[in-house]
């Protein structure tokens, strides 16, 4: 066990014994991810810090059935996709939007950061394109850094759906880039 998924071990054990401060220390360690993650599925803030909020009731209410058989982040991202689920079927909204990675870093001159803007744009509103599962699988893959065996873990797909899943959204998005001309053959 890595000492981060002890940390959060030990919060679960303390707020199961009705530590509250233990659900504010996981809120603080894991909001900005949960709100990343909820915003990436849905497009919407509101909808997103929603999610996030319900995703902390959910943990303050399994602290006293919580069993580290995975990472606590793996169960985690389980709870907000759930979430996202339930939260577009109430919805049937249009993809939602994804973030600019982090403008901050962008420090080219106005005309590469105009450029780089209309790639990022671009690839967004691909990513936005693809099927919900395909897009899913992306984003958890690109966006959040899982692997293959934890987007399965996440989401309850098998390893192989998963990697199916990303060849054919990586193969969708080329396509549809190297139409927009930013990729060629």
């Amino acid at each position: 066990m890595t000492n981060d998924n002890l940390n959060d071990t030990e919060l679960m054990s303390r707020l199961a014994k009705g530590d509250m401060s233990a659900l504010g220390d996981i809120a603080k360690k894991h909001q900005d991810k949960v709100l990343s993650l909820s915003y990436r599925v849905l497009g919407d803030w509101n909808r997103a810090e929603d999610v996030a909020q319900e995703t902390f009731l959910r943990i303050h209410r399994a602290a006293k059935n919580y069993k580290p058989k995975a990472r606590f982040t793996t169960w985690l991202y389980r709870i907000v996709i759930n979430l996202c689920f339930d939260e577009q079927r109430k919805r049937a909204k249009a993809a939602a939007p994804l973030e600019d990675a982090d403008p901050a870093k962008l420090t080219e001159s106005n005309s590469n950061l105009a450029e780089r803007k209309e790639v990022v744009k671009s690839v967004k509103t691909a990513v936005n394109k693809l099927p919900e599962r395909q897009r899913l699988a992306v984003i958890l893959h690109r966006y959040d850094g899982l692997s293959h065996a934890e987007i399965a873990e996440v989401t309850g797909w098998t390893t192989s759906a998963v990697e199916s899943l990303l060849v054919r959204a990586y193969a969708n998005l080329r396509e549809k880039l190297k139409k927009m001309k930013y990729f060629d053959e």
